[in-house]
């Protein structure tokens, strides 16, 4: 028997939360597996905490300030459950995510088939028009099609993502410098320099449809006080974690760049958008 230990954190979309809750724990399994999950209510205030309290009692619910965002809050997630025993693999699970009914099982089996020293990544599709949406991606960024089987991949979206314990004693948790975005990112890129690889398991694993395509802070129908606002906070572009982040991956002279052109994008977005 294999312990996982599920992690997510929410933040007022009870509903899609429920219906990810239900997905995992329909998850078809060859064997018993201990499953225990970990959720950080970040703040929420639609009543996700009472009604996942009821429905589903076994979750483990860490209670945070509202400020955590996801990355953050799945960090917070993960120390808890680090703090409680040692796993043999950590799942992050997004809360808009609903997983394939053998998803579960299609990780553990591509796993145990790279030693369970590598990253395993779920990919998801668009319930509109079953196109993908997330996934592992390849070292310029493209999403990479899921095959018949696993595939290297150079950094993955956070959405489904199989740990083993092997691979968190190297590489440790997500860095909770980032608020929102790029902890995902910036961990698989992190766990390449540090020798451990990452595989996109075979197949589409879950449903999960594309956020905002254009952004606020760089959408010229919007004013410019509402793109700085939305530029400088954990959800946007936010300019000192994008610096961190290129700088720690891409250098110092990329990092300085790409701080001058997104100041410059969101000043100025039209002309992004010039056709």
């Amino acid at each position: 028997m294999k312990s996982i230990a599920i992690l997510l954190t929410v933040h007022n979309r009870k509903m899609k939360t429920l219906q990810c809750l239900a997905g995992l724990y329909q998850q078809i399994l060859e064997t018993d597996n201990q499953l225990d999950v970990y959720l950080t209510n970040d703040g929420c205030t639609d009543g996700t905490s009472d009604v996942v309290s009821r429905r589903f009692p076994e979750v483990n619910i860490i209670t945070g300030s509202g400020n955590l965002y996801w990355n953050r809050g799945m960090h917070t997630a993960w120390k808890e459950a680090v703090r409680v025993k040692e796993y043999d693999y950590y799942l992050w699970l997004n809360d808009d995510t609903v997983l394939e009914d053998r998803a579960l099982l299609t990780l553990l089996d591509t796993s145990v088939k790279v030693d369970n020293k590598s990253i395993v990544v779920g990919t998801t599709k668009s319930q509109k028009d079953g196109s993908i949406t997330y996934g592992g991606r390849s070292s310029y960024g493209k999403l990479i099609n899921p095959s018949e089987s696993y595939q290297p991949c150079s950094f993955f979206n956070g959405n489904i993502v199989f740990i083993p314990n092997t691979v968190y004693k190297i590489v440790g948790m997500n860095d909770p410098f980032f608020h929102h975005s790029l902890g995902d990112f910036d961990y698989g890129l992190r766990a390449s320099k540090l020798g451990v690889k990452s595989y996109v398991a075979p197949g589409i694993l879950g449903t999960c449809d594309v956020h905002e395509v254009l952004p606020t802070w760089c959408n010229p129908k919007k004013s410019l006080k509402q793109r700085w606002k939305v530029f400088r906070s954990p959800l946007g572009q936010n300019p000192e974690e994008f610096f961190v982040f290129e700088k720690r991956h891409n250098g110092l002279m990329k990092a300085i760049f790409h701080y001058a052109t997104n100041h410059l994008r969101m000043l100025c977005p039209w002309i992004w958008n010039i056709k």
